[in-house]
């Protein structure tokens, strides 16, 4: 993508936010419209990332510039019948759905009983609860170098708001069902989230993605999350895009003193898939766990970025990713943890290991260490691999076959991944969609 051309796609984005700001209508004068009016000013300076950039270096956004995607349609018809096949059993009371990045309240439902808890669309949040709201909001995902996250905070409309107040458990779990159906074009949405976790309090959420049919869309999301002093934030995200699709996701999470966040990222669809996930730790005895999986096949890039800022001491954080990939695949993971000069006793692990089923398929790992503290304990890798012959000889000697064999021995290498996922429901639905795909075929 040349310098003209992605100049050229900036300036179309630029004139589609002249567009959605007329139609805000009332809204403008909200104090949130001068954030997305920053925004899309620093997008206009940024322009789209290039490989020339080091954080951008193995993912090349030109396919997403080559297209023209239209705004989201409002009129799809989805039914309550779709919507339950894509969520658990044991998790139907609290599901908020969205079809094509936008709220659907007819085929969501919320029965939390705890009170002190706060669950709505963004639109209408920014409305109904602005100060709470606006406290909150872009204060965390900086969009000043993140051209993604300036234009999904530009052209922030709609997305989620859960705001659970000090002391209070919800025990319940919300599952976010995204429901994406591209016609004509295709579409770009900029889903937004925001979960506020209260002093003493905790929150327990699944996202998912399914794109459904053929055809190629954008998903440019943003998500922030703060859990507060001795909150507890339980995260599950899985992404299975249509193998046309772009889903680019930013989360920064922000961690004050003795909190703790678990989240599990599992990639399976997507062309072009980038997860950025930044943890800040801006208060002592913060603890931090991120898992993910993701699996690729033809020609699908799945790019993963972490960064954990430690910039308290006493914290420990603990990442493991693990891929397979097949075909022509390729993978990223690039892993940052920066300890600053304050933070001691920091105890970070870091690890991420990969199996690659063909010649052809590729992984970028890039495990990063930045310690400018002397008393921690710090490890990093990065393994690649295949699947052991020996195990392979020893399931095929027992009868079992080639196929079955070789989904055994996948599971088993990122069975401890999914083990961090607590919902028995969700993890066995995917352990059924993921074994599925090791033996039907999709995977050699």
């Amino acid at each position: 993508m040349s310098v003209a051309n992605n100049n050229e796609i900036v300036q179309a984005y630029i004139s589609n936010f002249r567009t959605f700001e007329e139609s805000l209508n009332g809204s403008r004068d909200m104090p949130f419209h001068e954030l997305r009016r920053q925004a899309i000013a620093c997008f206009s300076k940024l322009g789209f990332p290039t490989p020339r950039s080091e954080e951008w270096k193995y993912t090349n956004v030109a396919p997403i510039l080559a297209r023209q995607f239209g705004a989201t349609q409002t009129d799809l018809e989805v039914t309550a019948a779709e919507v339950e096949e894509l969520t658990f059993k044991g998790l139907t009371d609290n599901v908020i759905v969205f079809v094509n990045g936008r709220f659907a309240e007819s085929l969501s439902r919320i029965k939390i009983t705890a009170k002190g808890i706060i669950i709505k669309s963004l639109a209408k949040a920014l409305v109904e609860n602005t100060d709470l709201v606006t406290a909150y909001l872009g204060r965390h995902a900086r969009f000043e170098t993140e051209a993604f996250t300036a234009l999904n905070t530009a052209f922030t409309g709609d997305g989620l708001f859960i705001h659970v107040a000090d002391n209070v458990v919800a025990d319940e779990t919300v599952h976010v069902v995204h429901i994406s159906r591209p016609e004509g074009d295709g579409f770009v949405a900029h889903p937004r989230t925001l979960f506020v976790v209260g002093k003493n309090s905790r929150l327990k959420v699944v996202e998912s993605f399914s794109g459904q049919g053929t055809g190629a869309y954008f998903n440019n999301l943003v998500g922030e999350v703060v859990v507060n002093e001795n909150g507890n934030f339980d995260h599950v995200k899985i992404q299975d895009e249509n193998l046309d699709a772009f889903h680019i996701s930013s989360v920064q999470i922000h961690q004050e003193r003795n909190s703790v966040v678990s989240t599990v990222t599992v990639d399976l669809g997507g062309a072009l898939v980038r997860n950025n996930l930044n943890v800040l730790f801006n208060g002592p005895n913060c603890e931090t766990h991120l898992f993910g999986f993701f699996m690729g096949r033809g020609t699908q890039l799945i790019d993963n970025h972490t960064f954990i800022d430690h910039a308290m001491p006493h914290c420990f954080s603990n990442e493991l990713y693990k891929g397979v990939l097949d075909d022509r695949a390729r993978g990223v993971f690039s892993g940052k943890i920066l300890v600053r000069q304050d933070a001691q006793k920091t105890n970070a692990l870091q690890s991420n290991k990969t199996l690659l089923l063909t010649d052809e398929a590729v992984i970028n790992a890039k495990p990063q260490l930045e310690i400018f503290a002397d008393d921690v304990k710090c490890t990093h890798g990065a393994t690649v691999g295949q699947l052991d012959d020996e195990a392979m000889f020893y399931l095929r000697a027992r009868g079992i076959s080639a196929e079955m064999a070789g989904a055994m021995l996948r599971h088993a290498f990122i069975s401890d991944v999914l083990a961090n996922i607590k919902h028995d429901c969700v993890r066995e639905k995917l352990d059924e969609t993921i074994i599925e795909r090791f033996t039907n075929g999709k995977m050699t």
